[in-house]
């Protein structure tokens, strides 16, 4: 067996039916947020309650984070297991955001350029997160302001560090896995 070659594993295919799990689930995640978004009783109007809820929640998200890291490295497919930890962070940080907005624009109709229903509430804060700018929506009182530069700041950290540690979690799932990770290839 010394002059044998080593075989090198197979590298393992995703199937259809595994692929099409981890996407209903990741899809089942933004739905049930989104429902429990307009379903919440947000009728408290904004105040200190609404300002210790939205850091209460934005630990949860931290949490959440830290446990999905832990779970990709240890996936069986850890590149399918970060799409779903994106799936359910995500979304979770941008209706902690629009539950604030609504609630601010209920309490301070004058916060925003108009009045936000909870459609309104999160249109601005995907246009905040995606940094597309402002067109109808805009904070217009200190305290609208100052939240929404809050959610910018957080933005960024959500969009370049939490993007490379799970990015890192994959690498890590994979290389516990035996698979060298691949560069994307050239087309051209």
């Amino acid at each position: 067996m010394a002059g044998r070659p080593r075989l090198l594993p197979e590298p393992r295919r995703w199937s259809v039916r595994l692929l099409a799990g981890h996407l209903l689930r990741a899809a089942a995640s933004v739905v049930l947020l989104t429902a429990l978004y307009y379903l919440a009783p947000l009728d408290s109007g904004f105040g200190v309650l609404t300002v210790v809820l939205l850091v209460c929640g934005l630990a949860l998200f931290g949490g959440l984070i830290a446990w999905q890291i832990a779970a990709i490295t240890h996936a069986e497919h850890p590149r399918l297991r970060a799409i779903e930890a994106l799936a359910t962070a995500v979304p979770l940080f941008l209706v902690l955001f629009s539950a604030s907005y609504f609630l601010l624009s209920q309490e301070l109709p004058r916060s925003f350029a108009e009045p936000l229903n909870r459609t309104d509430a999160l249109y601005f804060t995907v246009t905040v997160f995606a940094t597309v700018g402002f067109g109808d929506i805009a904070p217009v009182s200190q305290t609208a302001r100052a939240l929404t530069t809050v959610q910018m700041a957080i933005d960024l950290i959500v969009v370049g560090v939490i993007a490379k540690v799970l990015f890192g979690a994959v690498r890590i799932g994979v290389g516990r896995r035996g698979e060298v990770p691949r560069a994307p290839q050239d087309e051209s």
